[in-house]
């Protein structure tokens, strides 16, 4: 932990100009106030984000304080500005934010190298979850294997909190309860990761409940995976998120004209994730998924040209309206000059290594639920 008092260690550090203690800060403002040229004082807008929070989660938690009779209080960072501007209205006030944004959008070394342990802790607990998860567990019964190996890995908690969701609950964006008990015939969405010394990740795979994908489930997960093959293997450097677009729609196209679908409402759903991709690819502006760092959600939009040091996630969704079917996976991705590094890419997403892992004994076969319970019940 450093304080104002390691001021020179901290300028070594980080290359700052020059650290003081808060209770300084009135005096040295007022020294500024005698110039006779205008002053800009930046300082952060935006939320600093909270324990397993990302900033989409913090403006919400502000809102929802700000909307509420009993509560009403504005964010730190808006008390402090209004500050700022009662005590030296003389002063401009400037966001820090786009400018520390831009500096997280781009990682160090030392940076993918923590974001790599976190996504390896990651994927290990999701293939855990692979090889424990069968029907007659709930959901939840897979969240406390996945902080096993986060703990022993040497994670410090969660970068967010688990979403395991069976069958229908898959469909409903970010539902996170884990009550339901699993069936048999049920696919399964974990989407998961630790927190690693300040940096997240972010990974999810989808499994059949009892090890075996069916008929049905092969066909969805099928096509979804080529789709989403021909997105990420078009990732690489010095393109835009809009040229990769470009590339994957032609690839998913050739696959959606081949392929042989058991109902018209999947070749519906296959078409309709084709036709919004190419939407996307339309845009400049348009984006591949969301920055990870030290949020999950990361600040800085994956826009506009792939460059050397970005590190994000794909996250594309297949829909089945009519049926309230639900496919998604999600890798991590760093960017490199002269490549596109998969950090997830050792956890199975193809069928055959989903199903093989699956057949392996897991944790909660060697340890089950009502081991150390002595009714023997659940």
């Amino acid at each position: 932990m450093l304080s104002a008092e390691d001021g020179e260690l901290i300028n070594e550090l980080t290359g700052l100009d020059g650290v003081a203690a808060v209770e300084d800060l009135a005096a040295r403002l007022g020294r500024y106030a005698a110039n006779t040229e205008p002053v800009t004082v930046y300082t952060l807008f935006a939320p600093a984000e909270g324990l397993a929070e990302s900033r989409d989660m913090g403006l919400r938690r502000i809102a929802e304080a700000e909307a509420d009779p009993w509560d009403g209080l504005a964010s730190r960072e808006a008390r402090f500005i209004n500050l700022l501007r009662e005590r030296f209205p003389y002063f401009h006030l400037a966001s820090l934010n786009p400018i520390l944004d831009e500096l997280r959008l781009i990682k160090s070394e030392a940076e993918m190298e923590l974001i790599r342990k976190a996504t390896r802790l990651s994927g290990l607990a999701i293939m855990e979850a692979m090889r424990s998860a069968q029907p007659g567990y709930k959901e939840r019964d897979l969240d406390p294997v996945a902080k096993y190996i986060y703990w022993l890995g040497g994670a410090q908690g969660d970068a967010y909190f688990s979403l395991l969701a069976s069958g229908r609950n898959a469909f409903r964006p970010h539902y996170n309860a884990g009550e339901r008990t699993m069936q048999d015939g049920d696919m399964l969405l974990m989407d998961y990761a630790p927190d690693y010394e300040y940096y997240m990740s972010d990974v999810t795979r989808m499994m059949p409940v009892n090890g075996r994908f069916s008929p049905e489930q092969r066909e969805l997960y099928g096509i979804y995976r080529a789709f989403y093959d021909a997105i990420l293997y078009r990732i690489r450097p010095d393109v835009t998120a809009q040229q990769v677009k470009r590339e994957a729609v032609r690839d998913m196209e050739e696959v959606l004209a081949e392929w042989s679908f058991s109902k018209e409402t999947y070749r519906k759903a296959a078409r309709d994730f084709v036709d919004a991709y190419a939407r996307g690819a339309e845009s400049p502006n348009t984006t591949l998924g969301h920055g990870v760092g030290m949020a999950t959600h990361d600040v800085g939009r994956i826009s506009g040209m792939l460059r050397e040091g970005m590190v994000f996630t794909i996250e594309p969704a297949l829909r089945v309206p009519e049926e309230e079917i639900y496919i998604r996976a999600e890798d991590l991705i760093i960017i490199h000059a002269d490549r596109a590094e998969i950090v997830s890419d050792f956890v199975p997403r193809d069928i055959d290594g989903i199903e093989r892992l699956m057949a392996e004994e897991g944790m909660l076969q060697r340890y089950p639920k009502d081991s150390g319970d002595p009714t023997g019940t659940r």
